[in-house]
């Protein structure tokens, strides 16, 4: 006879980050595609970090999974650099006078143009703060998707890891995620719809913020959340339902 396998114990491959964020976007944000690199890269590395160390333990502690993702989200910030540039440049072109703008094909266009025209390195411009950011988000997604899944697995109302553990779990973790970005966005947004020559340095923009108090880097939470939370919500039940029909079994004990 065959041995039944527990679906929910099977182990999900690389790649299945990449694309469950892909469904995700399709379901919330179309342009968001773009960064598909940017999803497979911390999901990937985030995955093969966890199995690597908890290969002779049964759990990582939360500081492990903290650290990982951080490293996840900032390797996955970088590589996802250029395609988010042409992302939002081809978003902000309809606001630029006809004169200014560049008028990408597709994204691939965009990359072509921008490595002929304008130089390789130009496509990582912005890479700290979008580095930064990655982090922000991995830590807040993964690490506490993780933790918090694991925390609620062991109550008496989650004994199952079942699609209401996993929406539960995600959408936790989506808020805390939105509210470790929120500053970042704020300020970037600032900058941003801010006249030419009115911060020097990203401090400075910071400090303008601060002395209102610090509530002022969480200035329309709600909103963030509606483009950050679905997102989260629908990568994780996408991720989980992935693994447990296509991930590979665990290995048996004899």
């Amino acid at each position: 006879m065959t041995a039944t396998v527990d679906k929910t114990k099977r182990i999900e491959r690389w790649y299945f980050g990449g694309v469950a964020s892909a469904m995700a976007a399709c379901c919330t944000h179309p342009l968001d595609l773009l960064k598909l690199t940017y999803s497979m890269t911390r999901f990937a590395v985030y995955d093969f970090g966890r199995k690597s160390l908890t290969r002779d333990r049964r759990a990582m502690p939360f500081y492990e999974k903290v650290g990982l993702a951080g490293l996840a989200g900032a390797m996955g910030g970088f590589v996802g650099t250029p395609a988010d540039m042409i992302n939002v440049r081809m978003q902000n072109d309809v606001k630029l006078p006809p004169e200014q703008r560049r008028a990408y094909k597709h994204a691939i266009d965009g990359l072509v143009r921008v490595i002929r025209e304008e130089g390789p390195l130009k496509l990582f411009n912005g890479a700290t703060m979008a580095t930064t950011r990655a982090v922000c988000v991995t830590v807040g997604q993964l690490a506490c998707y993780d933790q918090i899944k694991g925390m609620l697995l062991g109550t008496p109302l989650f004994k199952k890891d079942n699609e209401m553990l996993h929406f539960a779990s995600s959408f936790t973790a989506g808020g805390i995620a939105t509210l470790l970005t929120m500053p970042l966005d704020v300020m970037k947004t600032r900058m941003m719809n801010a006249p030419p020559g009115t911060y020097s340095s990203i401090f400075a923009c910071f400090k303008d913020i601060a002395v209102n108090g610090p509530q002022g880097f969480f200035k329309g939470f709600m909103p963030a959340f509606v483009r950050l939370g679905p997102h989260t919500v629908l990568t994780f039940m996408f991720l989980e339902q992935i693994r447990m029909n296509f991930g590979d079994d665990p290995p048996q004990k004899h």
